[in-house]
């Protein structure tokens, strides 16, 4: 493992070109290929200069206890709102082209306004013990749980957008008590999952700036204010930026890190190989993503406060939104909800689970605007040297995704991979939909490292 940290090391420049120039180009369209990915870098630089002090008047350090608990009024006005849906008429197609169709979204909505029970999904949130804690300004809201076994390895999991923390609820127990679960006790790991902010339960930004770089430098804060030092970094979406970035800041204590999704990939397709099967039908499906999948991000990371209103406004408003992500996860939630028919974990009650807490924490909008926050921190980074990836990196490719990334496009973009591996199920939501595989897959992902 530390020869392949080492060669991560020597051509992390090249690895970093890859990586950020793809993300740079997502959240700008103003910007080429290349020269955003001097940009890009320059930005996670920027990032991890100068951390800032925790504002006047929080506690500083303090990690306080928390519990979910929603007044009974709010879930009344929720069903309220849901059933003063003002409906649009029919989509003129007979798939989801034109966006989340009708009979996807008035099943949902039934079942949201009539069977649904929030009060189950708090009750999931409070058997876990949960914290928050001011870092540099901002509550954050995490949940910790300590593994029984001895020596177990500290990990932070980092869901992404429009996800929570609740999609990573299922995948607590297996991680952390891996012989009720197939492991062994040598597999277990301290599991911390914090919700980003302006999402779920932490605290909204007052300012500007909290894009991937500055997350992940909170991150390695909060990991050594809870008396970590060494761990892992595991993310997926939003979490693959933040657990990419924490690699090149060299965050202190950080072993390696774990990703699920090659965010980097749509800026750079001309440069990815295209010879095999596999690398032709993940350029395939690279090519209809940012030809009719792209809406979300365009939207997002140009105007997220336009959307804003719509989403904080109509409940069902909101749940159109979240669900309008990738084909895949779509289908799956819409076969759940027309058909009765879950995938894996992606149930109808999870699903709401999640779409419910953006709905009564309010932060619909604020979720949005690390889009933006990024895009702006990209387009107004200069043109430093990037630091090198510091850490191994492991992937795994799950066949649902965006785009399933062969090895090749891994290695790409992380010269020098630790560990990859590609499974026969789960999607974007893999933490979510196959809880019990993905939690296999860290525990042989980081199995050298230990």
């Amino acid at each position: 493992m530390r020869s392949l940290e080492r060669l991560t090391h020597r051509l992390g420049f090249r690895a970093g070109i890859f990586v950020f120039a793809a993300v740079a180009c997502f959240a700008s369209g103003l910007v080429s290929a290349r020269r955003a990915g001097v940009i890009a870098l320059a930005a996670t630089v920027v990032s991890a200069a100068s951390p800032r002090p925790a504002a006047a008047g929080t506690n500083g350090s303090d990690v306080r206890p928390f519990r979910a608990s929603i007044p009974d009024k709010e879930l009344v006005e929720l069903r309220r709102k849901i059933s003063a849906t003002r409906w649009p008429t029919k989509e003129l197609v007979e798939d989801r082209s034109q966006g989340v169709q009708l009979a996807t979204l008035k099943a949902l909505a039934h079942y949201w306004a009539t069977d649904y029970d929030w009060r189950k999904a708090e009750a999931r949130l409070n058997a876990y013990p949960q914290f928050v804690t001011t870092i540099d300004g901002v509550d954050i809201h995490f949940i910790h749980v300590k593994s029984r076994h001895p020596n177990a390895m500290p990990m932070i999991i980092t869901h992404g957008w429009p996800g929570s923390a609740i999609e990573l609820l299922e995948v607590i127990d297996p991680l952390t008590n891996p012989t009720a679960h197939g492991g062994s006790a040598a597999d277990a790991f301290d599991v911390v999952v914090p919700s980003l902010p302006g999402y779920g339960f932490s605290g909204v930004p007052a300012e500007r700036g909290w894009e991937s770089g500055r997350i992940a430098r909170a991150w390695a804060v909060l990991m050594e204010r809870l008396g970590y030092t060494r761990y892992v970094a595991q993310g997926g979406d939003v979490g693959a930026t933040v657990a990419d970035a924490m690699g090149r800041q060299a965050a202190k204590g950080l072993a390696g890190i774990h990703l699920n999704l090659l965010a980097g990939a749509p800026a750079i397709a001309d440069r990815l190989p295209a010879k095999t099967e596999k690398e032709r039908a993940a350029h395939k499906a690279l090519a209809t993503f940012k030809a009719t999948g792209f809406g979300y991000f365009l939207e997002q990371s140009t105007r997220p406060q336009t959307i804003g209103y719509s989403l904080l406004d109509s409940p069902v408003g909101l749940a159109a939104w979240l669900l309008d992500h990738d084909t895949d996860s779509y289908q799956k939630i819409a076969r759940a909800f027309v058909d009765g028919k879950p995938t894996g974990n992606l149930t109808r009650e999870h699903v709401l689970d999640n779409i419910t807490l953006y709905w009564l924490t309010g932060t619909g909008a604020s979720a949005a605007r690390w889009y933006w926050e990024f895009g702006q921190v990209l387009a107004a980074a200069g043109g430093a040297a990037p630091p090198p990836v510091s850490v191994p990196v492991a992937f795994t490719t799950f066949p649902g995704e965006i785009f399933a990334a062969p090895r090749s496009w891994i290695e790409t973009a992380y010269p020098g991979l630790a560990y990859f591996n590609e499974v026969d199920r789960g999607g974007h939501f893999a933490a979510w939909e196959e809880p019990a595989l993905f939690a296999s897959e860290l525990r042989a992902a980081f199995k050298p490292l230990r």
